[in-house]
């Protein structure tokens, strides 16, 4: 068998840190090598690929298609390498940094309280949580897991379920006593409905009616928000109707904070909740394996 002359480990290594640095400097200084070394390793390797990887320009790299393809199959190289040197040298522990994407009410009612427990569980592993409730793209986002809420529509991902939650629609008593109790569809569709300012995969409220079968009524326009905690907060504040996911609001339900409204006739919409992750299980890195154990055996919605 012939010399194995080219270091696939290496050059993949370079281009990863290219990336997320943002930079030819940046990287050498991280892999202790020159500018020029790391620019050398990363065009043998679109060279060897027949394909670029990168646009360059005088301000900064971007990433390709193939590019794009190839980095989050080159992370998952690297991560599988590292977890099959850390099984022999350490015992296996799951390490590096997990990259969390999560909406804001479930990051905020659900994720941080356990992150405790977990670092404790595994103190080799960084946390780097961000919190938002519009949807991100996990290569671009580089996340490692997501929490989605709603049916799924990525195909590239995989998801393991959490739970799922009912959707109710809430307003505070202070409100309900100045504005009055909507009685009927009719009348809610005339009380300020809170309602957000990105676009999901329904804005409507949906109510059973006795001779229409459902009817909708459509999320209002007088106060936009960009995440559930807000609206969660200007309900409390009386500042309209909203509607949310009850695991988000169950406390202030219990404790009288809040009241549910036309209970009777909502149709009890219920929402999945997911945990997604790019590839297939049996190459999923062990702390992202470690987490989604975590989560499915700790997370209790309702």
């Amino acid at each position: 068998m012939g010399r194995l002359e080219v270091n696939r480990s290496g050059e993949m290594e370079a281009f990863v840190r290219v990336v997320e640095l943002g930079g030819l400097s940046a990287a050498a200084r991280r892999l202790g090598m020159t500018p020029s070394a790391v620019s050398k390793l990363v065009a043998r390797l679109e060279e060897r690929l027949g394909v670029r990887l990168l646009h360059r320009s005088t301000r900064k790299l971007r990433l390709t298609d193939e590019g794009s393809f190839f980095y989050e199959r080159s992370v998952t190289i690297l991560e599988e390498m590292r977890a099959a040197e850390s099984t022999l040298t350490e015992g296996g522990a799951p390490r590096g940094r997990l990259r969390i994407n999560s909406n804001v009410p479930f990051g905020l009612q659900v994720l941080l309280p356990l992150i405790p427990r977990f670092a404790d569980q595994h103190p080799e592993i960084t946390l780097d949580i961000a919190l938002g409730d519009v949807v991100v793209d996990l290569f671009e986002a580089r996340a490692d897991v997501a929490i989605r809420t709603g049916s799924l529509r990525d195909s590239r991902l995989v998801a393991r379920k959490l739970g799922e939650s009912r959707m109710v629609v809430v307003a505070s008593p202070d409100y309900l006593a100045r504005h009055g109790t909507p009685r009927t569809t009719d009348e809610l569709a005339r009380h300020r409905r809170l309602a957000f300012c990105f676009a999901r995969q329904s804005d409507a409220w949906p109510f059973r009616d006795g001779t229409r079968g459902v009817t909708s009524i459509p999320q209002g326009d007088a106060v936009l928000v960009s995440d559930g905690e807000a609206m969660r907060r200007l309900a409390l504040a009386g500042a309209g109707v909203a509607r949310l996911a009850r695991f988000q609001v169950a406390e202030d339900l219990r404790a009288g904070r809040l009241r549910t409204v036309l209970d009777a006739i909502d149709v009890g919409e219920v929402q999945p909740v997911h945990a997604v992750y790019v590839g297939e299980g049996r190459r999923v890195p062990a702390r992202v394996r470690a987490f989604l154990d975590f989560l499915v055996a700790h997370v209790a919605l309702e």
